[in-house]
């Protein structure tokens, strides 16, 4: 249980997993996520599950390497054991209604775009995908993407792949030349979703979009990944974390994003490796 079975670098700060855990695989959906531990003294964080294989007991975690936790499980190898893996969590998404639906993946919000376009698909929806990140060497899943989507646009940053540009420069083209989309689902960086969301309420296109809110427990007694939406108040991982765009106070979950940098800079800096 928990073990790691495979291991692929996307990039050399991405790496995939795929975990043995069949109680997990069993129930997991699309927009869900797990909590692990790597060690009994590290901290706890949510990843939400890239996809999974109910036949083989497996579940696929995508992550970048950018704090001490994610850097410590990239350290890793095919046979080690994650202490604590922990799901599935949170809500299923509620995918979009209709035939037509736009699917957003921006940097690492492309590993939980991957399973609801997968849903999607396996309904028969037509699917158009937008891929983007600031480089081709970050960009990945586009010829898993490719597969399930009916069109597929790539955009970079710098456009080393596909358009040069932002993934609202495709939507806007989208929407101009489709008379009909029935939906969106955006996830990735959160100014990335509030664009798209800017975007789709002047059309009035229902948006869903996927939350990673600060989080500890998962089970919502911590209350630290509240979210305000509307005019209420939830809690990302009871609740979503998939959301109403267009009802999300983005700049309020922005703000709360960047309350422990300096923390987490310390943690990175210690000589402990975070351990202490």
């Amino acid at each position: 249980m928990n073990t790691i079975i495979s291991k692929d670098i996307l990039s050399p700060s991405i790496k995939r997993y795929v975990i043995k855990n069949s109680k997990i695989a069993a129930k997991a959906e699309a927009g869900q996520f797990i909590i692990l531990r790597v060690h009994e003294k590290g901290e706890r964080i949510p990843l939400t599950i890239a996809d999974y294989d109910r036949e083989k007991g497996t579940v696929a975690i995508v992550f970048q390497e950018v704090g001490n936790t994610t850097q410590k499980l990239g350290e890793m190898e095919v046979g080690d054991k994650i202490l604590d893996f922990v799901g599935p969590l949170g809500v299923p998404t509620t995918l979009p209604q209709g035939d037509n639906i736009v699917c957003i993946g921006g940097g690492m919000g492309i590993a939980p775009i991957y399973p609801e376009v997968k849903s999607l698909y396996n309904k028969g929806v037509k699917v158009t995908g937008v891929l983007g990140a600031r480089t081709k060497d970050i960009l990945f899943f586009s010829n898993e993407m490719d597969k399930i989507c009916d069109k597929l646009y790539i955009v970079t940053d710098d456009g080393s792949q596909g358009r040069k540009g932002f993934v609202t420069d495709v939507l806007r083209d989208i929407i101009k030349n489709d008379n009909k989309i029935d939906g969106v689902i955006a996830v990735g960086p959160l100014p990335m979703m509030k664009a798209v969301c800017d975007i789709t309420k002047v059309h009035n296109i229902p948006t869903i979009v996927s939350l990673n809110s600060l989080m500890v427990d998962g089970t919502g007694m911590c209350g630290g990944c509240r979210v305000t939406i509307g005019d209420e108040v939830k809690f990302a991982c009871i609740d979503g974390p998939s959301f109403d765009g267009l009802k999300v106070d983005f700049d309020e979950q922005m703000r709360r994003l960047k309350m422990y940098k300096e923390e987490e800079e310390k943690v990175l800096g210690c000589k402990c490796g975070g351990e202490c």
